[in-house]
C-alpha cells in the first residue's frame, strides 16, 4: 500500500475502536461509502460508514461484553485478510432470539479493501450454526 498509513495500523485502529466502543474513531480509518457483504448476516445492509456503526451499536446490544481479537492479518496490496477470534456474552435480543445470558466464542474470516487511506469495504463470513449451538438454538 502506497498510502502512509499501513492496512495493518488501520485494522489495529478498527479492532481498538471496536473493542473500546468508541465508534467516533471510525470516522478517521473506514471510508463514508464503507460497504460490509456478509451472506450469515442478510438483514444488515451495510451500505455506508454510519450503518456500520449501527451494525456495530445493534451487535453490542446483544453483546456487551464482546470482544474481537485479530488473531491473523495478512496483507496483499490493497487488501488484508483477517482472522478473528470474538466473544461474548448474550445478554440481549439477537433477532427473535431473547438473551440467554450464554457467552459464545467463535472465529470468522474476512477482506478487507482499502481505498484512499480507509477501509472501503469487507467481504466477511462465519458459521451461523456455531453460534446458534451456543446459544443453546439448535436440536439437541
Amino acid at each position: 500500500m502506497s498510502d502512509a498509513v499501513s492496512i495493518r495500523d488501520l485494522l489495529q485502529r478498527l479492532e481498538d475502536a471496536m473493542n473500546s466502543r468508541e465508534l467516533d474513531l471510525l470516522d478517521d480509518i473506514v471510508a463514508q461509502d464503507f460497504v460490509r457483504h456478509c451472506q450469515a448476516t442478510p438483514d444488515f445492509d451495510v451500505r455506508s460508514r454510519e450503518d456500520f456503526k449501527d451494525f456495530l451499536r445493534s451487535n453490542t446490544a446483544s453483546f456487551p461484553d464482546n470482544v474481537q481479537t485479530f488473531v491473523q492479518i495478512v496483507e496483499n496490496g490493497d487488501r488484508a485478510g483477517i482472522w478473528v477470534t470474538y466473544e461474548g456474552t448474550q445478554q440481549g435480543p439477537l433477532g427473535p432470539i431473547p438473551p440467554t445470558g450464554r457467552k459464545v466464542s467463535f472465529d470468522f474470516g474476512g477482506i478487507f479493501r482499502v481505498q484512499d487511506g480507509k477501509l472501503a469495504e469487507l467481504w466477511v463470513t462465519w458459521d451461523n450454526m456455531t453460534i446458534m449451538g451456543q446459544l443453546g438454538q439448535l436440536p439437541g
